[in-house]
């Protein structure tokens, strides 16, 4: 008898797959890990930061004057000065009474007395108290990715540790896969997730079965065997060990994807091919994993198109973008090379009750982040 995977006679409709994954599911609850470690993490509610400086300090290195002391002077009229002058260094907080810096150019020191030779206004060569981070600011907002600059932030006040949400994703790899779940896992974890990596022993139901057993996680995702090839058995394997939730969705590359739940936790099977893993990555996992995070929505960029996009009703086909000009040009359309993936600016998915976008439409596409 045959036993291998098959689709239903209609796919569901992408809003609805997605709708079923994302129901009930909230943030995860926030860690507080190592600076270098939430690196592109999602962030969490944080502690208000003290002012940096905490006092002011010299911005170079120079004398250090009351600019209401220095006024008339000039290299034709130097003042003449009773005691030496207080040098500091760049970062050195300033002496008490002094509000200003002159660079040593501006003091003259060949003869028995000093000799200033220039004017000053306030503040002049002086970094005030809190000049680079306010009092009560944060490293960054809740729901940012947390980015190299926010470290940079986080470090000059002295924070060695942030609060962040990063979701726990297990990945099982079907053999055969290898080149499109290393690029899932290094998307993952571009999007903050921390990240588990297992291949199932084979491509047999029973195999995959056992690869879903491991520590616990937030969402599980399986690359491969969700077609309806002689060895394709994943869907299989999760019917037996939770439920399948939706096998075949109206998704264009991506149809043979599917979702479901092991107990509690969330399962997208993804297919075998990197643009069709990839594209339901976009529309179904990234969404999963973004609700788990507590990301705010991610950035899009409204352009107008420079060409027609047609796309066939009752089907959510995804698009690859690039930008030229201030327009949106046309990578790809349904079939995404890997070239066209690698080079793509943005992306979107034309909805399935439309039949594409007239020349010079402007749509919102997905920023596809490079870092």
């Amino acid at each position: 008898m045959d036993t291998s995977q098959r689709l239903p006679a209609s796919l569901t409709p992408l809003d609805a797959a997605l709708g079923v994954l994302l129901r009930d599911r909230g943030p995860v609850a926030p860690v507080e890990l190592p600076l270098a470690e939430a690196l592109r993490c999602i962030a969490a509610e944080m502690p208000p930061l003290a002012a940096h400086p905490p006092h002011d300090i010299a911005a170079s290195d120079g004398f250090a004057f009351r600019s209401s002391d220095l006024v008339g002077a000039s290299s034709y009229s130097p003042l003449p000065l009773a005691a030496a002058p207080r040098w500091v260094e760049a970062g050195d907080a300033i002496p008490g009474g002094c509000d200003c810096v002159l660079d040593s150019d501006s003091v003259d020191q060949s003869g028995p007395l000093a000799q200033v030779l220039a004017e000053a206004i306030p503040g002049q060569g002086v970094r005030r108290a809190g000049a680079d981070i306010a009092a009560g600011s944060f490293v960054t907002e809740p729901g940012r990715r947390v980015v190299a600059r926010d470290l940079m932030i986080a470090r000059a006040a002295g924070t060695e540790m942030l609060r962040v949400r990063r979701p726990r994703l297990r990945i099982v790899n079907i053999p055969g896969g290898t080149v499109t779940a290393d690029l899932i896992a290094e998307s993952a974890r571009a999007a903050g997730a921390d990240v588990a990596c297992v291949t199932a022993a084979s491509r047999d139901a029973a195999s995959i079965a056992g690869a879903f057993d491991g520590p616990p996680c937030d969402l599980l995702l399986t690359v491969g065997g969700s077609g309806v090839g002689r060895t394709d058995a994943t869907v299989t394997a999760l019917a037996e060990r939770g439920e399948v939730l939706s096998h075949g969705i109206a998704l264009q590359p991506g149809r043979t994807s599917a979702v479901g739940r092991i107990g509690t936790t969330p399962v997208v099977a993804l297919p075998g091919a990197p643009d069709q893993a990839f594209a339901a990555w976009w529309t179904l996992a990234l969404p999963v994993l973004d609700r788990f995070s507590g990301r705010r929505p991610r950035k899009t960029l409204n352009l107008p198109l420079a060409r027609k996009i047609a796309s066939a009703v009752g089907i959510a086909e995804i698009v690859l973008l690039e930008q030229k000009q201030g327009v949106w040009i046309t990578l790809a359309v349904g079939e995404l090379s890997l070239e066209a993936i690698a080079h793509a600016e943005a992306w979107l998915a034309v909805p399935a009750d439309a039949e594409g976008f007239a020349a010079g439409t402007a749509v919102d596409a997905y920023i596809m982040l490079r870092e």
